[in-house]
């Protein structure tokens, strides 16, 4: 299948079909036409087999619309996390400017709740959030904004500065967290004081042990 038309954007690996099955969804869409698919997160920076070449190759194509971080455990047969990518060959949200040279990742990695011990679910507005931010995203002139630890408009040349590597972690920062008004040399001093504390439990918790095993004996 090395000649295979499907390849236009270079020849998959033989031991991964990553990028075998990106580009057969890219080849089969309309000249205006989107695809999502579901794969293995080492899809977004595998460097093997010319995967990384394929990846920069698509980006530059400007045809990576969007990428998804999921949690880990959503499915019953494997606990692996996985990511959503969205293709789109017309970069278009419902009539707006196109979203050119631009790609948005979301974090969702924090998302959902454990229904039981193996498995993870997302709650209808845990679907939500992250639909309706790709569409205002899409829809360019929205309401949509960057928010830091979940999702990030990234230009072409900030993958490029990351060496096509599209794991989303990488471009949405860090969560903003709240200023809760403790001065710093405070909130330093109360946490060694916590720490010391702890120690101290620790070392109980030692002799408590080696009283007991020596009770064994």
């Amino acid at each position: 299948m090395a000649d295979d038309p499907r390849w236009v954007y270079g020849t998959p690996p033989q031991g991964n079909a990553n990028f075998a099955w990106v580009q057969h969804f890219l080849y089969h869409l309309s000249p205006s036409g989107t695809a999502g698919f579901v794969l293995a997160n080492g899809s977004l920076s595998s460097k093997t087999g010319g995967e990384g070449e394929i990846r920069r190759r698509l980006v530059e194509a400007d045809l990576v619309d969007c990428i998804v971080a999921m949690p880990d455990r959503l499915f019953l047969n494997t606990g692996i996390p996985v990511s959503l990518w969205f293709c789109s060959r017309q970069r278009s949200g419902g009539g707006h400017r196109k979203r050119l040279g631009e790609v948005l990742f979301v974090d969702a990695r924090r998302l959902g709740r454990m229904e039981t011990r193996r498995l993870r679910v997302l709650d209808d507005a845990d679907v939500a959030r992250i639909a309706d931010t790709y569409h205002q995203w899409r829809n360019r002139g929205g309401s949509y904004e960057d928010v830091p630890g979940f999702c990030k408009s990234a230009s072409l040349a900030e993958i490029a500065g990351h060496d096509y590597v599209l794991t989303p972690g990488r471009y949405v920062g860090a969560e903003e967290v709240e200023d809760d008004g403790e001065p710093v040399e405070m909130k330093i001093g109360r946490l060694m004081h916590e720490l010391y504390a702890e120690f101290d439990r620790g070392r109980e918790l030692e002799a408590e042990v080696r009283r007991r095993l020596g009770d064994l004996t």
